[in-house]
């Protein structure tokens, strides 16, 4: 589900098949349809007016800046709702202050202890059997929850295999935007 976009003039362009389309090929995204991007996430984001996060590779960092220059798109930060959620599948132990720091921050966004602990639970194989290659002690975020979903390697009794991926992604990115207002409030 983690999309290669391309930056081109005054549109996105989203290579190779894109996830729940009915045929391959490429999409457009004009840039009228973005809502805003943060260059400085990591990895940079796109996002659309829909919802929908749009990665862009680390490597090519300054493509959004540049983009959102030359098409007005505003560049706005949120909350790193999934950074916060994914946590306790870092190979990482994490002190009791971390953690409450981390519980502040699920709270302000409106997540609390149950749903947190729902939503946990409900990505937990995939996320587990994702870092048991990866092996990331330091972040993990909706990039790397995107990556896991469709990862062909994962084995077949992951949460996704079971649900429509489309419903998947849509749960996973109204989640990301989760004490994020939006342009305009």
């Amino acid at each position: 589900m983690k999309l290669d976009v391309v930056l081109a003039g005054d549109h996105v362009r989203l290579p190779g098949p894109v996830p729940g389309a009915a045929s391959g090929g490429e999409r457009i995204v004009p840039a009228a349809a973005v809502r805003d991007a943060d260059p400085e996430a990591d990895p940079p984001e796109i996002r659309t007016v829909l919802g929908e996060t749009l990665f862009v590779p680390a490597g090519r960092r300054a493509a959004p800046e540049s983009f959102c220059t030359a098409n007005g798109i505003p560049r706005r930060s949120r909350p790193d709702v999934w950074g916060d959620l994914l946590e306790p599948f870092l190979d990482t132990e994490f002190p009791p202050g971390r953690r409450a720091a981390t519980r502040a921050r699920l709270r302000r966004v409106g997540l609390g202890d149950e749903e947190v602990a729902a939503i946990r639970a409900r990505v937990a194989p995939l996320m587990r059997a994702y870092n048991a290659v990866h092996q990331d002690w330091h972040h993990l975020g909706l990039a790397d929850l995107m990556d896991a979903a469709t990862a062909a390697w994962i084995p077949g009794h992951r949460p996704v295999g079971s649900i429509d991926a489309d419903a998947f992604r849509t749960w996973a990115m109204e989640i990301a935007d989760l004490g994020f207002p939006g342009p305009g409030h």
